[in-house]
């Protein structure tokens, strides 16, 4: 006896070497194209995958075939069978009923309680198909219709459905006459069914029906099923070719697995392991005659998806019982890919060998020196489908270390291997190439790094890349290895040992770029903490209205610079002022300004409101300026495009102080930015001002109190001299000279 399975019984203990397994599931009666788990009476453990279960069936007493329909539908069936002749497809006359969908389940029809047969019963779906006929021009006018045309609506639909049955060696073909009231019937929608009870079938044949309508108004429905056999129905007591089969269960326990053989005592059996491959015969592991009980046991290492048991009666003609549980096992298909092995078969083919078919897909890869991910190669080995066993051809002109084969299941990969590593030695550093030839003998280059194909004499940042010149020459030279070729494409492989020292030359190189872009990162860094330290820029702009405004305005700038705020005023640059003319003087502030991320600060007062107003209404024309220094006249050709364009949001603030202007005299048109009361909402203005993220908030308060004592002894001083806003003699409307 061979050993690595252990059997053990009432007649002692039997082993058998290691091997796999097949798939075992409850059939189910269901509509076509669709199958539930089949529910064998070999109990399958949770290990195994599967919860036991049986499936038990309904008994028809009697020999006679019957019909019945669904509510609303009236159905007869025939007498005897009918010749099985479909006929060719018939235009419809008007609405007809159709069968749509068939049905089946098993059940057992029974002379005695313990003398049944296997039987399908059919259940057809009825459907209306075609449409009642558009009613004439009369009717449509309000003609009154003749009733006699109106008496097929309020008759009824009929229909002669065949149903036909095979199940070698039977055959046959029943009529069923079915009718609908019109009334009931909607075009398209389905009226009810047919139930026939039914076909007898032998123990696991393969059934096929067909269903059509005489005449045949559209194509015949059909649907193949194959039946049970003993082990899968709970009929061991109901039919009588069942009784002498032996009776087989399926267990786990731990690690092992146990097949119990429910025979009675001194009863002779044969029982026979094998492997179910789909493609070719059955492979025999290990076969015996036994006497029964037995119960053997198995490793798990030992299961296969296409391990299959069969067991039967040492009687002439018996029937035989098969069974291959554990095709769904995730144990047993672990086992089959750990098994599996690529194999080179000289001078280019190669195999995928395993114990059992495999659902799997092979493609060529290069496999580049230094554990990265091997790269597919759709040319010159596309995805496919593998056939185990089988010798697979590579059309390959030369073979190399760094040409390997991945195959893959259920988009996962499970093996790889380089099948010329052995013969050629380890993964060279060569570089492949990809030739793609077009019209014309053009013809263009890349090379396959882990990036992606980079072209030749590119300017990407790799290693091809930068050696494209030298690996274009050595093609050329007749240096490189060509692979494979088509009329299209063709694959070389270019030896790169020599430019080892100039790929330490490019790390040097690359190590000295680096450290100049750090020094660089440096001094921008060092640049940036010093403008962060001298802080954010702000331009002021005011109308020179008189020496008390422009006062208070100064003592506004002082205050700013004494916190993180670069201020730039006309007042503190009357030279330059003077020798560049406002309008160019504030053309390259501003641009400065901006340039450095800074803000323009607007300070509204009557003067600049009526300004304003006037640039507005008249345009250019009312925009001279007041002074040799009044740059805030020259500013408005540049400043009032940026509000009219809406680019004045983040660049620009405004500002006014409180007592000589309201907020509602400012223009509508600067209110598009933030626009603040001075010294009232300084703590505002402030942090508009600053850079985001400082100061705190409570730093923030204490400056604003800081500007204010500054400023507010000038703004006091202002509001007390005469001509001022509530003083007498200031005018009610503003004019642009402030007089």
């Amino acid at each position: 006896m061979p050993t690595g399975l252990g059997l053990s019984g009432s007649r002692g203990t039997v082993s058998a070497p290691p091997f796999g397994g097949g798939r075992t599931g409850p059939w189910a009666l269901v509509s076509p194209g669709t199958w539930k788990m089949p529910v064998p009476l070999f109990l399958l453990s949770l290990a195994l995958g599967r919860s036991p279960m049986v499936l038990s069936l309904e008994k028809l007493m009697g020999p006679q075939d019957t019909a019945r329909c669904s509510p609303g539908l009236s159905c007869h069936l025939w007498d005897g069978d009918v010749l099985c002749l479909p006929g060719s497809i018939v235009s419809a006359p008007g609405p007809v009923l159709v069968p749509t969908r068939l049905q089946t389940e098993l059940v057992l029809r029974c002379h005695q309680e313990t003398d049944c047969d296997l039987c399908v019963r059919v259940a057809i779906h009825l459907a209306v198909h075609g449409h009642w006929e558009e009613p004439k021009d009369e009717d449509k006018l309000g003609i009154a219709a003749d009733p006699e045309l109106e008496e097929p609506r309020n008759a009824f639909l009929q229909a002669q459905v065949v149903l036909s049955f095979q199940a070698y060696p039977t055959a046959r073909c029943v009529l069923l006459e079915v009718q609908v009231r019109a009334a009931l019937a909607r075009p398209g929608q389905s009226v009810g069914s047919v139930v026939f009870d039914c076909f007898e079938a032998a123990l696991g044949a393969e059934v096929r029906l067909w269903s059509y309508t005489q005449p045949r108004y559209q194509k015949e429905l059909n649907l193949t099923q194959q039946l049970p056999d003993c082990k899968g129905l709970e009929v061991r007591d109901s039919i009588q070719s069942c009784w002498a089969l032996p009776w087989l269960s399926v267990s786990a326990d731990g690690d092992d697995v146990h097949l119990v053989l429910d025979v009675s005592e001194e009863q002779h059996f044969g029982l026979s392991l094998y492997w179910n491959h789909v493609q070719g015969p059955t492979k025999p592991w290990w076969h015996s005659n036994l006497t029964g009980p037995q119960n053997i046991t198995l490793n798990h290492t030992d299961l296969f998806p296409c391990l299959c048991i069969q067991v039967w009666p040492l009687e002439p003609d018996s029937v035989r019982t098969s069974l291959c549980p554990f095709r769904e096992d995730p144990r047993a298909q672990g086992n089959l890919w750990r098994a599996a092995r690529l194999r080179l078969l000289p001078p280019r083919g190669w195999q995928l060998n395993a114990p059992c078919s495999l659902l799997a897909e092979a493609t060529l890869c290069w496999q580049a020196p230094g554990g990265g991910p091997c790269q597919s190669l759709v040319p010159p080995l596309s995805r496919t489908n593998v056939t185990v066993n089988k010798t697979l051809e590579l059309p390959l002109l030369n073979a190399h270390p760094n040409l390997c084969v991945q195959v893959s299941s259920w988009e996962k990969l499970q093996l790889q291997e380089c099948l010329w590593a052995d013969s050629l030695g380890a993964l060279k550093d060569d570089m492949l190439l990809v030739e793609t030839r077009g019209p014309q003998d053009n013809r263009s280059l890349c090379a396959l790094e882990p990036s992606g194909c980079t072209p030749l004499l590119s300017r990407a940042s790799t290693r091809a890349a930068h050696l494209g010149e030298q690996l274009l020459q050595d093609l050329q030279s007749g240096q490189c290895l060509q692979l494979w070729e088509d009329d299209l494409r063709a694959l070389w492989a270019c030896p790169m040992d020599k430019y080892v020292h100039q790929r330490w030359a490019l790390v040097w190189l690359a190590c000295l770029l680096l450290a100049s872009v750090l020094f660089l990162l440096f001094l921008f860094k060092k640049d940036h903490v010093k403008a962060a330290a001298k802080g954010r820029a702000a331009l002021l702009l005011y109308s020179a209205e008189d020496s008390g405004f422009e006062r208070l305005v100064g003592a506004l700038a002082s205050a700013l610079c004494q916190l993180p705020l670069r201020v730039v005023v006309d007042l503190w640059s009357r030279r330059e002022l003077s020798a560049q003319g406002p309008l160019a003087w504030f053309h390259a502030q501003r641009y400065q300004t901006l340039q450095d991320g800074g803000v323009v600060v607007l300070l509204f007062s009557p003067g600049a409101v009526a300004l304003c107003h006037e640039w507005l209404q008249d345009g250019a024309a009312a925009s001279a300026p007041q002074g040799p220094h009044d740059a805030f006249a020259a500013s408005l050709s540049c400043v009032l495009p940026d509000f009219l364009q809406g680019r004045a949001p983040g660049r620009y603030v405004g500002a006014y102080f409180d007592g000589l202007l309201h907020s509602e005299a400012v223009p509508a048109l600067f209110r598009s930015v933030p626009v603040f009361s001075l010294p009232s909402q300084l703590p505002d203005f402030l942090g508009t001002l600053q850079r985001p993220g400082s100061p705190r908030p409570g730093r923030l308060r204490e400056r604003a109190k800081q500007v204010s004592r500054v400023l507010q002894p000038s703004l006091d001083q202002l509001l007390q001299a005469p001509g001022a806003p509530g003083a007498p003699g200031y005018p009610g409307d503003c004019t642009r000279d402030g007089t």
